[in-house]
């Protein structure tokens, strides 16, 4: 099977280094100092589950026309999303699976209408990573767990065996027959975390100890949730009791990757994570004040 790694930070990073493990034939696409990085030095991982380092990997800067691809992975920023997608409708040929490991819930519409619903999937990081000032791919905590499937409960026999082959070489990828619940339990997270830890420049233990903060952070969850009802999402359990209890067991010292681009004055994600809340609130005549805070917060910046 050959595999495309499009986009090669913290998540891509990440799952390149262990899909370097198998037998599978892996590929990158990056751009600049990091593919300058990656073509010289490989793939470098600190993690707590497996410190790895591949010095040659197949790195490329362009996509050419004609190239094929079984699984492309993309794992860039939403803001560089739908250049990716007609990039790849343009020049990929042959039958392919797209697997976008984006925030929000933005991925799925935009595939659909790109390039059909037999190429639409879904898929959910759940993993602190990103890259850091000498390039090294810093994974925080232990939680790395990825979900991939469909979304109207089809199974895919070409995603179960990839999930199969990854497992067995210590990554948690797991197979989901309906993703959509899957996104939208980390959208109701990540809106709050993104959101937060960039609008209080401070990390998740910091702002769980402030009673303030918390309620604020908790207050956003919920309208992500209120969100999710309109949308007809049903979950198994219930997202926020789950988040809760989770955030109990993330380290101190965790913050998002939105705050990490926020200190190094890169583009923001987060007109698709708490402005998307907002902005489909708005449509829906919901009114939703904690994301309003964050988001003019942070463009007040």
């Amino acid at each position: 099977m050959k595999v495309l790694i499009y986009g090669v930070g913290g998540v891509g990073g990440f799952i390149g280094s262990f899909l370097e493990k198998t037998d599978l034939e892996v590929s990158y696409i990056a751009r600049g100092k990091r593919y300058e990085f990656l073509k010289n030095k490989g793939l470098i991982l600190n993690s707590q589950i497996e410190n790895l380092k591949f010095k040659k990997i197949s790195v490329i800067n362009e996509l050419n026309e004609g190239d094929h691809f079984d699984l492309i992975i993309i794992t860039v920023k939403l803001y560089d999303f739908d250049n990716v997608l007609t990039e790849i409708k343009q020049k990929i040929k042959g039958n392919y699976i797209i697997l976008p490991f984006q925030n929000g819930i933005y991925a799925e519409e935009k595939i659909k209408k790109l390039l059909g619903p037999e190429n639409t999937f879904g898929a959910v990081a759940q993993i602190s990573a990103h890259i850091d000032e000498k390039q090294t791919i810093q994974h925080i905590g232990k939680l790395a767990t990825f979900f991939i499937g469909n979304y109207d409960g089809d199974r895919n026999h070409i995603l179960e065996n990839f999930c199969e082959k990854v497992q067995e070489n210590n990554l948690s990828i797991i197979y989901k027959n309906n993703i959509k619940e899957k996104i939208w339990e980390k959208f109701i997270f990540l809106s709050a975390y993104s959101g937060m830890t960039t609008l209080t420049e401070k990390t998740i233990g910091q702002i769980f100890e402030n009673k303030n903060l918390k309620n604020k952070f908790l207050n956003a969850m919920k309208e992500a949730y209120l969100l999710s009802k309109e949308f007809k999402v049903e979950f198994k359990r219930d997202p926020l009791e789950f988040w809760i209890n989770k955030i109990k067991t993330m380290p101190y010292e965790m913050t998002s990757s939105m705050y990490h681009d926020f200190k190094a004055k890169k583009k923001l994600e987060l007109k698709w994570l708490s402005g998307s809340i907002l902005n489909l609130g708005k449509s829906m005549n919901m009114k939703f004040e904690v994301s309003s805070e964050i988001v003019n917060g942070i463009k007040a910046k």
